[in-house]
C-alpha cells in the first residue's frame, strides 16, 4: 500500500506547504477519530485544480489515509485507502469543497449492512480547500449520552471547525504529536477563562496521583497545576503553556514532575470560528514509565561497571602472566606463558569495549583494529609479517564477540608462527563480509601454505583445539584451504541468525 506522500505526489500537485499539512492533520487525527467515536478518512478532489471550487466541484475523489477509533466499533472494516467515489454517490464530499464548511447527512446510509452518518470537513490551508475529511460514525453500536461523551464530541467539534477554519494544526502542533497524551489518557475541558468545565475519570485520577484530592470542576487548572509541580521552573513553563492554550496559542507537550507522579501534559487552544472556547488539555501518568526508565539506567551503569571490574582484573592476570614469563628460564614455558598472555588481554579488550557500549553491543572493527596490531607487534622477533584487516564485521552481542575475537588472535597468531620463514616478511589479512544471514571471515597468509597431509580435525595443537571448541559454542565452521597465488586461508562462516 502506497503511503500518503507517494499517494499524494502520484495523484496531486499540491506545494510542499500543502503536503506538510495534510500531513501534520494525519498526525494529529487519532485524537479527533477517538473523540468522535468514529472513522475518519481523508480525500483528496480530483483533478488539482485551483479554481475547482469556482468551477462545480471535483469530479472524482481520492482515499489517501484512513484513521479508525479506539473508543468505538469501526464503520469501516475494510481498508479504504485508494478507493475512488463519485461525487454523485457522495454528495457531501463536493459540498464540503464548494461550499467550505462543515456538511452533515441528515439520514445515515448504509454500507456493508452498518448504518454510517457521514460528516465531511473541508480542510483549509492558506484560504483554499486542498482535501476534505470524513467523519463516518458507526450507528450500529447505540450510545447513551453521558458527560464524558457530551465533553468528547463537544471538544472534537472544535477541533473539526478549526481544521475548516485553516488554525488547526498548526506547524508547531506536529512536533511530538504521535508520542503525546491521548484522549484516553485524561482529557480536561477548560472554559474561556481557565477554569475546568469536564475531566475525565483518567484525569481526575491522573491529578489525585499528582496530590490533589478533591474534584476538579471549577478549579484554575494553571494554578493548580503550578502549585503541585515540584520543580519551579517546570511550574511557571507548564502554567504558561496551559495560558497560552487558553489565548490561541498551541504548545508543545510537556513533561512534568510532581511530588508523587510523573506527568505528560498537551494543551490545545479551542478557538472555532476564532471565538475563543477555552482548551483540551490531555494528560497521561508516565510515573510507573520513568520507574523503569529509571531502574533500567540503573542496571545498564551496573552492568558497564561490572565489565570495567573484569576488564581491570584480567589486565592484572595478564600482567602476573607476563611477570612469570620474565621470570622463567625455559623457552617452552616462556611462550606458553606469552600465549596466555595473549588471550587473556583480547578478552579483557572485548570488556573493554563493552564497558562503553550501548546494549551489550560492540563494534567488532574498531576493537579488531585494536587487536591485531597488538598480535603482530607481539609476534617472534625473527618475523616480519604485518596484519590488516578488509571489510566490516559490523556490531555483534558480547555473547559473540568474545569467542569470535578469540578465534581470530588464535588464527592470526598461527598465521605469523608457522606460515613464514625466520626473516621473511609477509601480509596476514582478515577479511570480513557480512550479510543478513551470515558472517564469512577468511584469515589469509601469504607464507608457505600447509604441510603435506595436513589435517585440521586432528591437529593437536591448543590453539586449533580452542578454536574449534568455540566454534563449536556458535554453530559455526572452520575450513582451511590453499591461498590462490601461495599461502593459506582460514575460512569461517557464523550464523546470523537470531543474533
Amino acid at each position: 500500500m502506497s503511503t500518503l506522500s507517494e499517494l499524494l505526489a502520484e495523484h496531486t500537485s499540491l506545494p510542499g506547504d500543502a503536503v506538510e499539512h495534510l500531513q501534520r492533520v494525519v498526525a494529529e487525527w487519532q485524537l479527533l477519530a477517538d473523540m468522535s467515536f468514529a472513522d475518519f478518512l481523508l480525500w483528496i478532489p480530483l483533478p488539482q485544480d485551483a479554481d475547482v471550487e469556482m468551477a462545480g466541484g471535483p469530479e472524482e475523489f481520492l482515499c489517501v489515509a484512513q484513521a479508525r477509533p479506539t473508543t468505538a466499533p469501526t464503520a469501516h472494516s475494510e481498508d479504504a485507502v485508494g478507493a475512488r467515489v463519485n461525487p454523485r454517490d457522495n454528495p457531501q464530499l463536493r459540498r464540503a469543497v464548494v461550499e467550505g464548511r462543515i456538511c452533515r447527512e441528515e439520514e445515515p446510509r448504509w454500507h456493508l449492512e452498518v448504518p454510517i452518518r457521514r460528516e465531511t470537513i473541508p480542510v483549509r490551508h492558506h484560504g483554499r480547500v486542498i482535501a476534505v475529511l470524513s467523519r463516518d460514525t458507526n450507528l450500529a453500536m447505540p450510545r447513551v449520552p453521558s458527560p464524558l461523551e457530551i465533553a468528547y464530541l463537544g471538544s472534537a467539534s472544535d477541533l473539526c471547525q478549526m481544521i475548516a477554519d485553516g488554525t488547526f494544526p498548526t506547524t508547531a502542533a506536529a512536533a511530538g504529536a504521535d508520542t503525546s497524551p491521548r484522549a484516553g489518557d485524561g482529557l480536561i475541558r477548560l472554559d474561556a477563562h481557565g477554569l475546568v468545565a469536564y475531566a475525565s475519570p483518567n484525569a481526575l485520577s491522573a491529578y489525585h496521583r499528582m496530590g490533589h484530592d478533591t474534584d476538579l470542576v471549577g478549579v484554575p487548572l494553571g494554578a493548580l497545576t503550578k502549585s503541585l509541580t515540584r520543580d519551579p521552573f517546570d511550574a511557571s513553563e507548564v502554567a504558561a503553556r496551559i495560558q497560552a492554550a487558553l489565548d490561541g496559542r498551541t504548545s508543545l507537550r510537556m513533561e512534568i514532575r510532581t511530588r508523587g507522579a510523573t506527568m505528560l501534559v498537551r494543551a490545545l487552544p479551542l478557538r472555532p470560528r476564532g471565538d475563543a472556547a477555552g482548551a483540551l488539555v490531555l494528560v497521561r501518568d508516565i510515573t510507573d514509565l520513568r520507574r523503569r526508565d529509571q531502574a533500567l539506567l540503573s542496571k545498564d551503569a551496573t552492568i558497564r561497571e561490572i565489565h570495567h571490574r573484569v576488564k581491570n582484573n584480567l589486565q592484572t592476570v595478564a600482567a602476573l602472566l607476563r611477570l612469570q614469563a620474565r621470570r622463567t628460564q625455559i623457552p617452552e614455558a616462556r611462550r606458553a606463558l606469552a600465549e596466555s598472555v595473549r588471550r587473556v588481554t583480547s578478552i579483557a579488550l572485548v570488556h573493554e569495549a563493552l564497558a562503553y557500549s550501548v546494549a551489550e553491543m560492540v563494534d567488532l572493527d574498531e576493537l579488531v583494529d585494536t587487536v591485531l596490531p597488538a598480535i603482530g607487534d607481539g609476534a617472534t622477533a625473527e618475523v616480519r609479517a604485518k596484519v590488516r584487516r578488509e571489510g566490516s564485521l559490523g556490531t555483534l552481542g558480547s555473547a559473540l564477540a568474545t569467542p569470535l575475537v578469540l578465534v581470530l588472535t588464535e588464527l592470526v597468531h598461527n598465521a605469523l608462527a608457522h606460515a613464514y620463514e625466520p626473516g621473511q616478511a609477509g601480509e596476514v589479512v582478515v577479511r570480513a563480509n557480512r550479510s543478513a544471514h551470515t558472517l564469512e571471515l577468511i584469515i589469509a597468509d601469504d607464507g608457505r601454505g600447509m604441510p603435506e597431509g595436513f589435517d585440521i580435525d586432528r591437529a593437536d595443537g591448543l590453539g586449533l583445539q580452542i578454536v574449534r571448541t568455540l566454534l563449536a559454542e556458535l554453530d559455526s565452521t572452520l575450513a582451511l584451504r590453499p591461498r590462490d597465488g601461495g599461502g593459506t586461508e582460514a575460512l569461517i562462516t557464523v550464523p546470523m541468525t537470531a543474533r
